[in-house]
């Protein structure tokens, strides 16, 4: 618990293993709660919660260069330090390859480097289907995407409180890079999704790394566990290793693509997949 609500992050090493699927079944069930979509550079979890965004915000990820054609006499020393090569013959100075690293600012004798705000992508507070939902849009080649995530997972954390809702639930991106981290820091509890195949083992073993070394409690799904028994029996073999519960496994199942093409999570169908869902989630809550 952190300041009367707890957070429980939802990750995966590796794309495609239904960590989102996951996510969106959990965001629809009891208590009350504030969901986060931390993929900020290819969010869909809006798809099956539907949004109706109440505020947006731009996003400002840095800074990009402009020269003041009416300081510059052209000596060239910006375009002589650039790395970049971001600034041409005629002193231009090309938005696309700027790093907004600010040399050419402190090096011009002339002051003639403006450094502007560069906007990056836009975050929004939404309600959803869910309840009240945080999540972004980072542009392509848009830089900060970690930065991005704290804002959202911040403002979501303000809702919890506002709300006096007890859980802010978050649908992390895949791999273990800075958004991950950005999602991860200060999280008490972290899902892992994985999936019995090569990939999914090995990039299981990193995203545990990742969670432990915050300290977080990890537990692990198994997604689609039945495509492959033996190395589902070596995951949970590993896990078991590590001393990391496995709360559930998922049966591959020809029913989550049909429910969802509805535009509905797999919790709301009928039948058995609902049941497995439901029981990750109990387990889940169990965690102190």
């Amino acid at each position: 618990m952190n300041n009367g609500f707890r957070e429980i992050l939802v990750v995966s090493g590796k794309g495609g293993t239904g960590k989102t699927t996951l996510t969106s079944s959990f965001a629809l069930l009891p208590p009350e709660k504030v969901v986060v979509d931390a993929d900020v550079d290819a969010p869909d979890l809006h798809i099956i919660l539907r949004p109706q965004v109440v505020e947006a915000h731009k996003f400002v990820g840095g800074k990009v260069a402009r020269i003041n054609t009416d300081k510059c006499d052209s000596c060239g020393v910006c375009r002589e330090l650039c790395r970049y090569d971001a600034i041409s013959s005629d002193f231009q100075v090309s938005p696309l390859a700027c790093e907004g690293c600010a040399l050419c600012y402190f090096a011009c004798p002339h002051d003639a480097v403006i450094l502007r705000d560069r906007e990056a992508g836009v975050w929004f507070l939404s309600n959803s289907r869910g309840g009240p939902m945080t999540h972004a849009r980072l542009y392509p080649g848009g830089e900060n995407s970690g930065k991005l995530v704290t804002v959202i997972r911040n403002r979501a954390k303000e809702l919890a409180q506002e709300t006096g809702y007890g859980l802010v639930l978050i649908d992390g991106p895949p791999g273990i890079g800075c958004p991950v981290i950005s999602s991860m820091t200060g999280v008490a509890q972290v899902l892992v999704v994985t999936e019995p195949t090569p990939a999914g083992q090995h990039d299981l073993g990193r995203v545990v790394e990742l969670a432990t070394h915050f300290q977080a409690r990890v537990q692990v799904c198994i997604n689609q566990y039945d495509i492959n028994p033996e190395r589902t029996q070596e995951i949970e073999d590993w896990c078991r290793g590590k001393g990391v519960d496995v709360v559930g496994k998922i049966p591959f199942s020809r029913e989550i693509p049909r429910i969802q093409v509805q535009g509905k999570a797999p919790v709301e169908g009928d039948g058995e997949l609902a049941a497995f869902i439901r029981e990750i989630w109990e387990k889940m809550l169990e965690v102190e």
